[in-house]
């Protein structure tokens, strides 16, 4: 061991000396990003309605950021606009539209005030918000600018054709697009339908022409797709029909469709024992079934698509659905005319059987309240009501008896006003159209709460050969009205507002 010489450790490499220093200056870069915070601009990561074609179901979008901002700043610059072509200046016009802004952590809700109106192009920008102030800091760092827009769904409706190859047949109309396509085959004749709340396919109700000629009753229930989508930007998909219940041992009378599109109630009676009389539920992959309700009369589904309303005696039940286990029980109210659509509000009929002076009265039922207040009392009839999206306002189809020596009824549409003190059980009632004087006059009030359909039928007396008749009646003629609702009656007072003529046909439906 004496004779050897110990050696010194090696000396760093040069790629060794080269990773320290990469190292060091990574820890120092690192350092510093740690005091000063992530300086790149915050931006919005999501937005919740992009792709989409807007309903009046969406009622609020979401922002979601890539870091925490300064609320006050996104609030002050956000802008959602409407895209309005003005006709006369011949460019276009942007309208903004309001709206209630709450947070979460990065993400930002906005809730509309009101539905947006159908058929309109709408944009909305962010640029000029911050993020929030880092300690050091004059002021946070600005967002890169968020440009995008979309659509809400075209305005359109389906009604029952009264000429030509269109008699009987359900027909759809795209008012935006003016666009008319026939759904349902040359076979069946169209009783009755509603449409599902995706807008894409409608339920309906029809009989073999030549059974209907003959008034054999052996209406079936069916589906047809009314090729729209609303999902994206394609507006076109081919149509299916499909039968959903038969006839072969029961007659289908009345049905409804829940709001939620998941249930079925129908009014059925055995053909060969007309005293099995009663309503039946169809709900997804389950058979049809009797519901298990003593028999009754008027019916409606409520809003939350939870329970069913129906004349029992006299007085409305309320029973859950699919138990048929009831709720409720209102001797007071004799018809159930509708529900809004989340159920807080009803509007119910009521018969005061005065010998001297009979008459009808409308009640509005505050289902979170347990509160009733009458509306209106009138001798005339209360067909239809609708509520307004916002829940403002009552639509009805009303009518008011004419003086003279035979009986007549005059019916008009009419606005009420829901804003003013519930405490008074008089309410405005606002006439906007006198209609013809005629039976079954059909009501439909847009999603958006800014038109209304009516149809205007002319009835002659029944022969053998007629297709379609009401009432017994032939029909000889029918034409589909549009009336435009607005906000603000001291701009455009009731009396003011004109029907605009639009296509043959009767019953129409607005599509949701």
């Amino acid at each position: 061991m004496s004779g050897q010489t110990i050696k010194s450790p090696k000396l760093l490499q040069p790629i060794d000396r080269l990773a320290l220093g990469a190292i060091l200056v990574l820890g120092i870069l690192i350092g510093l990003l740690l005091l000063n915070g992530d300086r790149t601009a915050p931006r919005v990561r999501d937005f919740s309605w992009q792709d989409r074609q807007i309903s009046a179901e969406d009622t609020a979008f979401i922002l979601t950021f890539s870091r925490p901002m300064n609320h006050a700043s996104v609030e002050k610059n956000i802008k959602l606009v409407a895209r309005l072509p003005d006709s006369k200046a011949g460019k276009v016009e942007d309208l903004k539209i309001e709206g209630k802004i709450s947070w979460a952590g990065r993400k930002m809700a906005y809730t509309l005030l009101s539905p947006l109106p159908y058929g309109t192009e709408y944009k909305l920008e962010l640029q000029g918000a911050t993020d929030l102030l880092l300690a050091g800091k004059s002021k946070g760092k600005e967002i890169q600018p968020f440009k995008t827009s979309f659509r809400s769904r075209d305005r359109a409706f389906a009604y029952i054709g009264i000429e030509a190859e269109e008699q009987g047949r359900l027909i759809l109309y795209n008012l935006t697009q003016q666009q008319k396509t026939i759904l349902t085959p040359p076979d069946l004749v169209v009783m009755d339908f509603e449409p599902y709340p995706d807008g894409e396919k409608i339920l309906f109700s029809a009989n073999d022409r030549h059974n209907e000629i003959k008034g054999l009753l052996t209406q079936q229930l069916y589906t047809i797709t009314t090729g729209l989508s609303f999902s994206s930007s394609s507006s076109q998909g081919a149509r299916k029909l499909e039968l959903v219940l038969d006839s072969k041992e029961y007659q289908n009378l009345q049905f409804d469709l829940s709001p939620d599109g998941q249930t079925i109630v129908v009014q059925r009676v055995k053909r060969n024992n007309p005293a099995e009389f009663g309503l039946w539920i169809l709900q997804p992959n389950t058979q049809p079934k009797p519901l298990g309700t003593p028999p009754g009369g008027n019916f409606l589904i409520t809003g939350d698509s939870k329970s069913l309303a129906l004349l029992q005696g006299q007085g409305l039940a309320i029973v859950s659905l699919p138990t048929a286990k009831q709720i409720d029980f209102m001797p007071q109210f004799e018809q159930v005319l509708a529900f809004a659509r989340d159920n807080s509000l009803g509007a119910m009929m009521k018969f005061n059987r005065d010998p001297q002076n009979p008459t009808r009265s409308l009640f509005l039922w505050e289902n979170n309240q347990g509160a009733n207040k009458e509306l209106l009392r009138t001798t005339g009839s209360i067909l239809n009501c609708q509520f307004a999206p916002s829940q403002e306002k009552l639509y009805c189809l009303l009518t008011q008896v004419i003086k003279g020596e035979t009986y007549r009824e005059q019916p008009f549409i009419a606005a009420l006003d829901l804003k003013t003190d519930r405490n008074s059980t008089e309410k405005p009632v606002q006439p906007l159209a006198i209609l013809p004087e005629q039976q079954d006059i059909a009501m439909s009030l847009s999603p958006d709460g800014l038109a209304l359909l009516f149809d205007q039928i002319v009835t002659k007396p029944a022969s053998e050969t007629d297709t379609l008749k009401i009432n017994g009646q032939g029909i000889a003629n029918a034409r589909l009205w549009l009336l435009p609702l607005v906000d603000s009656t001291t701009a455009n007072p009731p009396n003011q507002l004109q029907p605009e003529e639009l296509l043959p046909g009767f019953h129409p439906r607005w599509l949701p």
